[in-house]
C-alpha cells in the first residue's frame, strides 16, 4: 500500500488528476477527470472555482472520506462536533446509534488501522484539501482572470491550506505552546505525483511557521476580492481563520487585530438569539462562512441536524445533545440564549434546540461555519490578555447586549483555574469572556480545541448532567498535558511512508505517553 498521501490522493496525481466534486454556485455536480501536466494546470479562473468548489462541497459532504461509519463524517460540522463531545459542555444524553459516541468515550485511538474511524477520516480528508490547494497555488502562473479573478482563486487555495494544517495540528498533537519542538504532522507544498516522496512529521513551530505563512497570504491576495458565495473563504473569512490560529499561538495582538478586521470587512453584525433561531441559514446577517443546502445535497441521516435535531425522530432523539447544567446556570434568568435549550424526557437533563432542520420532512438546513459573534468574542479574548480591559469589555458587551438587557460585568484579571470546573473559578474577567465564549458557540467551536490552547482540564460530573458511561471517571480528562486528546496516525500512512515508522512516529495510543 501507498503512504496515505500518494494512496488516497491517487486521483490527484500528475497525468491523472481526478476532481471528484465540482459546483457552481446553484449545485454540484461530478466533475470529469482532466489529464494533467505540471505546466497549463487549471488554466483558467473559471476551472479553478470548480475544483475550489469541489474542496468546499467536501466540507459538508459524507462518504468521501471513509469507507465507514459515514453517518459520523460530514465535513467540517461532524469534526467540530466530535471535538465539542469531547469537552465537559456538550453532553451526549445516551449512545443512541454509536455515531460520536466513541469520540465522547475517548475510545478511538485503538482503531488507526481501520479507514473507517476518525483518525483515518480527518487525515484524508484535510490532506485531500491541502492536495487539491497545492495544485491550484501551483497554477497561479498560468491561470488566466482578471488580477482579482486569480487572486480570489489563489487566495482561497492558501487559506484552505492554512485552514487545513491548522486542523491537522488540533487533532494529532499537543498544543503548540510549551510543545514547539514536538512532532506534528507532515508537509507537503506541491503539487503531488506518483514519484512524491512521503516527508517526516514537522515539528509544531515547523507546521505553525507554514500555517501563519499561508494565511498571511490568504489576507493579502483576497483584501479587495468580493465573495461570491457563503460558502468561500473571503477576506473577511481568512481574517477570521487568522484570529483563530493566534489564539492557539497565544499571538494576542495579532488575534486582537484580525478579529477586529474581520468584522469590520464582514459587514455581518450581532443578531438578537431569537432572530437565527435553528442556525441553519448561511445567509443569515450575522453569518461569515456557511454551507447552503439545496435539495439534492442533503445528507440525511449523515448529516449535522440528523444528529442535533431531538423532534426530528433522526439520531438527535436516540442520542440527545444536552448543555452541561452547571454552564446552563450561569446565564441569567434573562438571557435570551436560555431558550436554546429545552426541558426533556432524558436524565441528561436540558435538549438542546439551537440547531434544527429547516425543514424536516426534506431534511434541509444550512451550515454554519463561522459567526461574527465569534470575532467579538476573540477580540474580547485578546484585548484582556494584552491588559486593555475596557476593550475587553465593550466588545464582550457587543455580544452580551444583544443577548441579555440585564447583563453587566465588573471583572477584572486573567486568572484561569487549572480546571474548567466551577469549584476552580477564579472570577476573573478572562473567564467569564471564556464562559460566555463556552455559551454562545456550544456546538460550533469543538470545546476540545480551546480547552487544548488554555491547557485546561475538565471533569465530567452527574451533577452536569452526564450519563454514568461516559463519566471517563478513572481518565486523566484533568491533565492537559495528557495525550487523550490527540489522535493516533492511520496506519496507512506509516505502510508507504519511508520518512515515518509506526514505532518512532505514531502518537501514544494510551492516555499517557
Amino acid at each position: 500500500m501507498k503512504n496515505i498521501f500518494k494512496y488516497t490522493f491517487v486521483g490527484l496525481l500528475a497525468g491523472s488528476m481526478v476532481l471528484t466534486t465540482s459546483c457552481s454556485e446553484e449545485r454540484i455536480e461530478t466533475a470529469p477527470t482532466r489529464q494533467m501536466s505540471g505546466q497549463g494546470l487549471l488554466a483558467n479562473g473559471n476551472a479553478a472555482l470548480v475544483a475550489l468548489n469541489g474542496i468546499y462541497r467536501e466540507m459538508y459532504t459524507s462518504g468521501w472520506s471513509t469507507t465507514g461509519n459515514t453517518h459520523q463524517c460530514f465535513g467540517i460540522t461532524a469534526y467540530n462536533l466530535g471535538a465539542e463531545v469531547m469537552g465537559e459542555d456538550h453532553i451526549m444524553g445516551a449512545s443512541g446509534s454509536g455515531w460520536f459516541w466513541y469520540d465522547c468515550l475517548y475510545n478511538v485511538k485503538s482503531r488507526y488501522a481501520s479507514s473507517s474511524w476518525r483518525s483515518y477520516d480527518l487525515w484524508f480528508a484535510y490532506y485531500t484539501w491541502i492536495a487539491n490547494a497545492n495544485y491550484i497555488i501551483a497554477a497561479e502562473e498560468t491561470m488566466e482572470g482578471t488580477p482579482a479573478e486569480v487572486n480570489y482563486a489563489i487566495g482561497q487555495a492558501y487559506a484552505i491550506r492554512a485552514y487545513s494544517y491548522f486542523m491537522l495540528s488540533q487533532w494529532f498533537a499537543r498544543t503548540l505552546k510549551g510543545h514547539e519542538s514536538e512532532k506534528c504532522v507532515p508537509i507537503y507544498t506541491e503539487p503531488t505525483t506518483p514519484q512524491t516522496k512521503g516527508q517526516p512529521r514537522a515539528t509544531n513551530a515547523e507546521v505553525y511557521a507554514q500555517i501563519d505563512s499561508d494565511i498571511k497570504k490568504a489576507v493579502e491576495l483576497l483584501k479587495g476580492t468580493e465573495q461570491k458565495n457563503p460558502s468561500h473563504i473571503s477576506y473577511a473569512v481568512a481574517l477570521g481563520i487568522q484570529a483563530r490560529i493566534a489564539l492557539v499561538e497565544n499571538d494576542w495582538q495579532t488575534a486582537k487585530t484580525a478579529a477586529k478586521a474581520a468584522i469590520e470587512a464582514s459587514g455581518c453584525s450581532v443578531l438578537p438569539a431569537k432572530s437565527f433561531t435553528g442556525m441553519n441559514n448561511a445567509n443569515a446577517a450575522n453569518v461569515m462562512w456557511g454551507a447552503e443546502i439545496i435539495a439534492d445535497q442533503v445528507g440525511m441521516y449523515a448529516s449535522f441536524y440528523s444528529h442535533m435535531d431531538f423532534e426530528a425522530d433522526k439520531y438527535g432523539s436516540s442520542a440527545p445533545k444536552c448543555i452541561n447544567k452547571e454552564l446552563y446556570a450561569k446565564m441569567n434568568e434573562t438571557d435570551q440564549r436560555r431558550d436554546w435549550w429545552v426541558a426533556g424526557k432524558t436524565n441528561a437533563g436540558l435538549l438542546q434546540e439551537k440547531f434544527k432542520f429547516t425543514d424536516v420532512a426534506t431534511w434541509m438546513g444550512d451550515y454554519v461555519f463561522m459567526r461574527v459573534e465569534e470575532m467579538y468574542l476573540t477580540a474580547a479574548e485578546a484585548e484582556c490578555r494584552l491588559g486593555e480591559e475596557a476593550a475587553a469589555k465593550e466588545d464582550l458587551m457587543a455580544v452580551m447586549k444583544q443577548r441579555d438587557a440585564k447583563y453587566t460585568c465588573d471583572k477584572t484579571g486573567t486568572a484561569l483555574g487549572a480546571t474548567s470546573a466551577t469549584a476552580d473559578e477564579t472570577g476573573s474577567l478572562l473567564e467569564e469572556i471564556l464562559i460566555q465564549r463556552r455559551i454562545e458557540l456550544w456546538g460550533e467551536d469543538g470545546r476540545m480545541y480551546t480547552l487544548k490552547r488554555l491547557k485546561q482540564g475538565f471533569r465530567r460530573t452527574a451533577a452536569q448532567g452526564w450519563p454514568a458511561a461516559a463519566l471517563l471517571a478513572t481518565r486523566p480528562t484533568d491533565d492537559p498535558e495528557a495525550f487523550m486528546n490527540v489522535l493516533t496516525i492511520p496506519q496507512a500512512e506509516f505502510d508507504g511512508n519511508e520518512n515515518m515508522t509506526l514505532e518512532a512516529d505514531q502518537n501514544p495510543e494510551g492516555d499517557k505517553k
